[in-house]
């Protein structure tokens, strides 16, 4: 088991939370504006204070040191102003927490993946915000992309494909299918439900900062409880082999 959550709650933001993730899981986080993702995301990230239990491989995450827990959890937070002048490539090289024989492969895959070889010497400042977003998922992919057989890799998510475009979103679910395929664990925050119905293995439905059901991606997005959380009429339909979840009228 690679992250055990006992009961984590943050008092007036999160209701108590229990789950078992385990190694190659792709964790998708859905709920209206306001729902309690961003928090629940920063409360298993240890970076958020609370009750109950969050276990990274069995270790409570308040009993790993920070070195330890950077090489094997890495946070990526819905917003992050760029730090400073420093270039790209500077930027991306603070975060590589691992060496080895391929590290270097990964990250000119990265690179290509991404777009950003023409951008390594650019100041992370005169960076679009879609350019910033790329380069910030590139640098947590880095900081625990699975190198060892015995290093935990888990990446928390808030949000990741906000920026991107049709083809930058693409890339991003190829680089995190490999990752979970070399033994990472994806646990990501997001809004578009027909995304998640083609690439989430579990879904966490929120509202309220509770998480009202968790399990497969077909089970939870079923259009009777998207109904009672959204306040929206939704079909599902079948389309060239895949389902589709439309939404209809308001229930007001």
């Amino acid at each position: 088991m690679q992250l055990c959550v006992a009961q984590a709650a943050v008092p007036g933001r999160l209701h108590p939370f229990s789950a078992h993730v385990r190694e190659g899981e792709i964790i998708h986080l859905l709920g209206p504006n306001g729902a309690g993702k961003s928090s629940l995301l920063a409360r298993l990230s240890g970076l958020l204070p609370g009750e109950g239990e969050v276990l990274l491989n069995g270790k409570l995450l308040e009993a790993w040191s920070p070195s330890a827990l950077a090489r094997r959890r890495a946070w990526l937070p819905q917003q992050q102003p760029p730090p400073g002048q420093m270039a790209v490539f500077h930027y991306l090289r603070q975060h590589i927490q691992w060496s080895g024989p391929q590290q270097n492969a990964l990250l000119l895959r990265l690179l290509s993946a991404f777009q950003l070889e023409d951008k390594l010497t650019r100041p992370v400042t005169q960076l679009s915000g879609g350019e910033w977003q790329r380069v910030r998922l590139m640098a947590v992919m880095l900081q625990v992309w699975p190198c060892q057989h015995d290093e935990t890799a888990l990446l928390l998510l808030d949000e990741p494909y906000t920026g991107l475009d049709v083809a930058q979103q693409q890339a991003l679910d190829g680089e995190l299918g490999a990752f979970c395929r070399a033994g990472g664990t994806v646990i990501a925050s997001g809004h578009d439900l027909n995304h998640s119905l083609r690439h989430a293995h579990i879904v966490w439905l929120m509202q309220q900062g509770k998480v009202i059901k968790q399990g497969s991606a077909g089970a939870v997005l079923h259009p009777d409880l998207l109904h009672s959380v959204y306040g929206l009429t939704f079909r599902k339909l079948q389309a060239e082999g895949e389902s589709w979840l439309v939404a209809g009228a308001s229930l007001e």
